[in-house]
C-alpha cells in the first residue's frame, strides 16, 4: 500500500566523512612540494607521487602530527601503534592502482565535535582520523573539437587525512553547521587551510532514512562532488526528500554513491557502494608500522592552541563581550590574535576595540579587498586611536579619517596631529558651527522646543560636520542646549 510522505513520521540518519588536505611543505612520501595549485601541470613529481615501479616511499613525520594535533583536537584517543594499508582500486589519476592509507588500525579513534545548530549546542562522535594519500587531478576539456580527459599529478601524494564522523546528525542543517566547526577547528590548529575552493576540504555524506517506529529503514546512500557548505545542505534536503517519497511509496532504496548536480539542484545515481573488502586492503609492504610514543603525544597536546569554543567562552567572560561578537572575533584564529594584541593590558577598552574592529576595520578591510588575515592597520594603533576617542581628543567621524591615513608604523596622535584631525574644543569655533546649524535647521530646533528632545542628535550631527568633523561632542551638545534654551 503506499502512503503519502506526510503521513509518515521519518527520520533522518546523517554521517559524514570528510577529507582536508594536511598543511606541509612536501608530500606525503617524497620530498616534492605539496604546493599543488599554482604550479604548471605535472612539475611537482617524482618517481614516488608517479607510482613508478621499484620507487620506496619514505613516511612525512609533520603530516602524522598534524593528524595527531587534529585527533587531540577532536577528543581522540592516539593508539600506541597504527600501520598503513594498500586501499586497492583503479582510476585514470591514480598511478599506482592503490591508494596508501588506514585500514584496521588509525592514527586517531573514539572522538567528538560540539557544535551550535539553530541556537542549541550539539555533540557528534568522530569514529576515527586517519592519514593516506590524494590522487591526481583529471581536466577535462576540449581540444580540436574532441572532447579530453588530461591527468595533473600534481597533487598526487599530497598528505590527506580523512575524519570519519559517526551518524549522529539529524538534518541537512546539523550537517552543514557539523563542516563549519569542524573547518574552523582545522584552521585554527593549523592542521589544513580548509580551502574549500582548492579541494583542501571536502566532504562525502551517507543519509538514510527510516520511519520513527522503524518499521521502515532504508539503505545509507553516499553523495559526492559537494563543494561547499551550501552544497552539502542543498544535496542532503534534496536526498532526504527523494528517499522519504520513495518509502512512502513502499518502494526501497538501494544503498548506492550518487553525485551532486548543483546546476540541476539533484543526486544521481553513479555506483553500487562498495564495500571495505571490493578495496582488497593489505598492509603496506614498503612502509613500517608505526609506533606513537606517549611522551610525543603529550609534546603535541601541549602545543594545542586555545580552540575556537573556548576562546569564545574567554572572550565573553574575560572582556564582557556579547556572544555575537565574540562568535565573530574567533571565528578566525588570526582575528582573535589581532584583537587581544590590540586589547593588550587596557582590557577596559576591550569592547570598544570590539566594536571598531569589527565595523569600521573590516569595513576597510572589505573596502581594499584584503584577506582575512591581513588587517588595513596594526592592532597597537587600533588601540591608540579607540584611546584618543575616549579621551575625547577624536571624533567618531576624525577617528574614521584617521584610519583611513594611518600607514605601518606610525603613531595615531601624530598623524592625527599631521592631518588636522584632533577634536576641536574651543568653544568660539564651535559655537559658530552650532548658530550656523541652528539657522540652518528651523524643523528640527522646533521639534526640539516642542518636546522632541531627540532632534538634538541631528543638530549635533550638523553641527560636527560644519567644524570639519573635529567637534567634540560633549562641547558640541552643551553649547547646542545652551542656544536652544535661550
Amino acid at each position: 500500500m503506499t502512503l503519502a510522505a506526510t503521513e509518515l513520521e521519518f527520520r533522518t540518519v546523517i554521517g559524514l566523512e570528510v577529507h582536508a588536505q594536511v598543511l606541509t611543505q612536501s608530500k606525503m612520501f617524497c620530498s616534492c612540494s605539496a604546493e599543488y595549485a599554482s604550479a604548471p601541470p605535472n612539475t611537482h613529481v617524482c618517481q614516488v607521487c608517479m607510482g613508478l615501479p621499484g620507487a620506496l616511499p619514505v613516511i612525512n613525520r609533520s603530516a602524522i602530527e598534524s593528524v595527531i594535533r587534529t585527533g587531540l583536537a577532536l577528543g581522540c584517543t592516539i593508539p600506541p601503534y597504527c600501520k598503513l594499508d594498500r586501499k586497492n582500486y583503479f582510476y585514470p589519476d591514480l598511478p599506482k592502482g592503490y591508494q596508501v592509507s588506514q585500514y584496521d588500525l588509525p592514527l586517531c579513534v573514539d572522538g567528538q565535535l560540539t557544535f551550535t545548530s539553530e541556537g542549541v549546542e550539539k555533540t557528534a562522535g568522530i569514529t576515527r582520523v586517519h592519514i593516506e594519500e590524494d590522487t591526481g587531478r583529471l581536466l577535462h576539456r576540449d581540444e580540436g573539437g574532441a572532447s579530453v580527459s588530461l591527468v595533473d599529478l600534481n597533487r598526487s601524494g599530497v598528505p590527506l587525512m580523512e575524519i570519519v564522523g559517526e551518524p549522529d546528525l539529524t538534518s541537512p542543517v546539523e550537517a552543514r553547521d557539523y563542516l563549519i566547526a569542524l573547518r574552523q577547528i582545522l584552521r585554527y590548529i593549523g592542521a589544513s587551510t580548509g580551502n574549500m575552493e582548492e579541494g583542501a576540504f571536502r566532504c562525502d555524506a551517507n543519509i538514510s532514512t527510516r520511519t520513527a517506529d522503524g518499521s521502515i529503514v532504508g539503505e545509507k546512500v553516499e553523495i559526492k562532488n559537494m563543494n561547499s557548505f551550501r552544497a552539502v545542505e542543498r544535496a542532503l534536503i534534496y536526498e532526504e526528500e527523494r528517499q522519504r517519497k520513495l518509502l512512502a511509496a513502499g518502494e526501497s532504496i538501494p544503498q548506492e554513491t550518487r553525485g551532486w548536480v548543483d546546476a540541476r539542484g539533484v543526486t544521481v545515481s553513479q555506483r553500487t557502494k562498495e564495500s571495505a573488502h571490493d578495496y582488497r586492503y593489505f598492509p603496506e609492504p614498503d612502509l613500517p608500522p608505526l609506533t606513537i610514543e606517549a611522551s610525543f603525544v603529550d609534546s603535541v597536546q601541549a602545543a594545542l592552541p586555545e580552540l575556537p569554543a573556548a576562546r569564545k567562552a574567554r572572550f565573553i567572560e574575560s572582556f564582557g563581550l556579547g556572544a555575537s561578537d565574540a562568535e565573530l572575533l574567533t571565528l578566525e584564529r588570526e582575528t582573535a590574535d589581532y584583537f587581544e594584541v590590540a586589547v593588550g593590558s587596557t582590557t577596559d577598552r576591550a569592547r570598544q576595540i570590539s566594536n571598531w574592529l569589527l565595523n569600521d576595520v573590516f569595513g576597510l578591510q572589505r573596502e581594499r579587498g584584503l584577506p582575512f588575515d591581513a588587517f588595513p592597520i596594526e592592532a597597537q594603533q587600533l588601540n591608540q586611536i579607540v584611546e584618543l576617542v575616549e579621551a575625547g581628543d577624536l571624533t567618531g567621524s576624525g577617528a574614521k579619517s584617521l584610519l583611513a591615513g594611518i600607514e605601518p608604523g606610525e603613531n595615531a596622535r601624530a598623524v592625527a596631529e599631521r592631518l588636522n584631525l584632533l577634536a576641536v574644543g574651543d568653544s568660539d569655533v564651535i559655537r559658530a558651527a552650532a548658530l550656523e546649524t541652528l539657522t540652518a535647521n528651523p524643523a528640527a530646533v522646533a521639534d526640539y522646543k516642542g518636546g522632541k528632545k531627540a532632534a538634538i542628535g541631528r543638530l549635533m550631527g550638523d553641527t560636527i560636520r560644519a567644524t570639519g568633523g573635529r567637534g567634540r561632542p560633549d562641547t558640541v551638545r552643551a553649547i547646542l542646549e545652551e542656544l536652544l534654551s535661550e
